[in-house]
């Protein structure tokens, strides 16, 4: 008889095979890459004037991920720089390069979506995407700003998502930004189902338990922002009460510390820490110093111990950067850490990652 560890644990692998939704992709899509690369380049606020070089220079670098989307107005420059890099580098394929984009809050209606990834398409100079995202849990009604959309629901936008796939237009679809409870009722109806979530994540925002939560349901998770409060846009995120400026997570000294045991940078330990954790980070810059800093971290140059790890865990700050949802009336991330409140919530970000 077989001992009853090993009984405990065929059942546990049977009920997780249960809970996890089938991920489908797109067959008829085909990519050298196994799947989504642990480093990529996000392109949030980078400026129009030098996103190209960074694009190409990351590619040429050894970079086969990049995050792009259409509100961040940059697509156009990011294909210029996919294209030059692809033309230039004779090795190099658009198989081997794993390109993410986002659905905008104003195209989730099916006609508006078809036509903004069209666009999307046209801007980044390639036939398919590896993946596309829902930005926000959130709809506009098209051409009326941010007035809310109330005649479409989640399943609906996830209904034109998946078309989307059927379409050839894109390999894998996912989430981003979403509240647990918005990602189960994708769950609970999804035909096709998402890939990946895509949310704020890093030491001073943890989120342990969701992101785990994720990996039982065989999403991947996409850590945006994880240098945290580094982003000077993030508006209040740098200023103390008494109105003199905050440590900034780069400059935080235990991190500053731990970089220094570790012989490494701090950007690389905190990279570090969120590929422990077996999420996907996309930093942004535009430098080449730093785009080849961050890449180095995809070598794993950084591990932590698990005491290391729980050490990190007991400063978590809990603290949100970017919550547009005070400004968009609605409330964000309400089963999550630092939620909107909306009665009193300050915005820190404008809502656009």
């Amino acid at each position: 008889m077989a001992p009853i560890w090993s009984l405990l644990a065929v059942t546990a692998l049977i009920l997780q095979a249960i809970a996890a939704p089938y991920v489908t992709g797109n067959s008829a899509l085909t990519s050298n890459l196994k799947d989504i690369p642990s480093v990529g380049l996000g392109t949030w606020l980078s400026d129009r004037d030098k996103v190209a070089d960074a694009v190409e220079y990351a590619l040429k670098a050894g970079y086969r991920h990049i995050d792009a989307a259409w509100i961040y107005k940059n697509e156009d420059k990011t294909g210029q720089g996919l294209s030059a890099a692809l033309k230039s580098t004779k090795s190099l394929s658009r198989k081997d390069i794993w390109i993410t984009s986002k659905l905008w809050n104003a195209h989730h209606r099916p006609k508006e979506a078809t036509a903004a990834i069209q666009e999307t398409l046209t801007n980044l100079a390639v036939d398919y995407l590896d993946l596309y995202l829902i930005h926000w849990p959130v709809a506009f009604v098209p051409h009326k700003g941010d007035e809310l959309d109330k005649s479409v629901s989640l399943i609906d936008t996830w209904r034109t998502m998946e078309n989307l796939v059927r379409a050839n237009l894109t390999r894998y679809i996912g989430i981003s930004n979403f509240a647990r409870h918005e990602v189960e009722e994708i769950l609970e109806e999804c035909v096709i189902c998402p890939y990946a979530h895509e949310f704020e994540t890093h030491p001073y925002l943890q989120q342990g338990e969701f992101v785990e939560w994720h990996k039982g349901m065989g999403m991947k998770v996409i850590a945006y922002s994880p240098f945290g409060d580094t982003n000077p846009t993030y508006r209040g995120s740098h200023i103390e009460d008494d109105g003199k400026k905050k440590q900034t997570l780069l400059k935080d000294p235990f991190w500053v510390e731990l970089a220094e045991k570790k012989n490494s940078t701090v950007a690389q330990a905190v990279l570090g820490w969120g590929l422990e954790r077996k999420t996907v980070v996309i930093p942004k810059s535009t430098s080449k110093e730093h785009l080849a800093e961050n890449l180095k971290a995809a070598d794993r140059i950084v591990e932590f111990t698990f005491e290391e790890m729980e050490e990190i865990g007991k400063r978590d700050k809990k603290t949100r950067m970017n919550n547009p949802g005070r400004a968009w009336g609605v409330d964000l991330f309400s089963d999550l850490d630092d939620p909107t409140k909306l009665e009193h919530d300050e915005v820190f970000g404008d809502g656009d990652l």
